[in-house]
């Protein structure tokens, strides 16, 4: 008689995880590290102003007042960018029972919110995008982080942008070619003390090779708990350079080629609508959410930030 084997048998009880596991990665640096700020229309507006230039003061005894000429404030623009993701599931497919999800409704809509999350990360510092203020038939875009280094928006770099263009590609680029320094100089020079260098995981190997040059050294653990382990340790995440410290960060969503240079503080979320989550009106047999963010980019003086862009491009400071 033949063995009753499993091949034959019916009814085998499935074994399914109960654990989806999704490898695309959700960690948006740039937003996270900026703080919020509620505008109250689609265009808004805010007020910049820098002092002159320090001159030779000297006045004799019993001078004679004489006024200057004062500057007015430069007033800055941007304008708010729908973002928006909709999903649809089937009545039947939210009230099955499923593996890793309790309703398949809950675990689209969570998913979408990450996808969102990574979609104004690429709009702030992933695309470079310029301010667009759109009509009834063309969606409006925020101008992102590079587009509002540009004084006044041109694309011709003079001494008042913020952006230099090495002219080099990589992964060809060494320390004098990524022009930290100069970049770090002329914001000094203008008052910023930015606390963050923003890299692209090609970059970062850059910033980590730094520590090959002559007489830079890192600390190590040697306690006793530790003397029994090897480790290799190839990484800067801290860069002191004569005009202060700055933190070495990743960005996988940053725009490609583009290391940016910026204190945190000076930046804010411009939120007209946070995200939100709204149920649609029943048409059919599913159920139908959308999500919601109406958001842009603020810099509160643009003269606090810098970038430096990998490609030939016209002549910028430091180059």
């Amino acid at each position: 008689m033949a063995t009753y084997t499993t091949y034959e048998q019916v009814g085998k009880k499935e074994d399914v995880s109960d654990v989806i596991s999704n490898i695309s990665p959700t960690k948006t640096p740039f937003q996270t590290m900026i703080d919020s700020e509620k505008v109250h229309a689609k265009s808004f507006d805010w007020q910049e102003d820098s002092l002159r230039a320090v001159t030779l003061n000297q006045a004799i005894e019993g001078f004679t007042a004489s006024d200057i000429t004062a500057v007015p404030t430069v007033l800055r623009n941007n304008v708010t960018q729908i973002l928006q993701e909709t999903i649809k599931v089937a009545g039947t497919a939210d009230v099955i029972a499923t593996y890793g999800r309790a309703k398949e409704s809950a675990y689209q809509i969570a998913k979408s919110a990450a996808q969102l999350k990574r979609d104004l990360e690429h709009a702030f510092v992933g695309s470079a995008q310029a301010k667009a203020v759109g009509s009834a038939g063309v969606a409006r875009a925020m101008a992102g982080y590079q587009a509002q280094l540009l004084n006044g928006g041109s694309a011709v770099l003079d001494a008042d942008d913020f952006v230099i263009y090495t002219g080099a590609a990589p992964p060809d680029l060494v320390e004098e070619d990524l022009h930290l320094i100069p970049l770090l100089a002329h914001l000094y020079s203008f008052g910023s003390d930015p606390k963050v260098i923003m890299v692209t995981p090609t970059n970062s190997i850059t910033i980590a090779n730094f520590a090959k040059a002559s007489g830079r050294n890192r600390s190590f653990d040697t306690s006793s708990s530790r003397k029994d382990q090897t480790t290799l340790i190839n990484v800067i995440d801290l860069y002191v350079s004569p005009f202060g410290e700055q933190r070495v960060v990743l960005n996988r969503f940053q725009r490609a080629s583009n290391t940016l240079v910026f204190d945190p503080d000076m930046w804010t979320k411009a939120m007209l609508r946070p995200w939100f989550r709204d149920a649609l009106a029943k048409t059919a047999d599913n159920i139908m959410m959308m999500i919601v963010g109406e958001i842009s980019l603020k810099p509160k003086n643009f003269q606090a930030s810098g970038a430096i862009v990998q490609a030939a491009g016209p002549t910028g400071f430091g180059t």
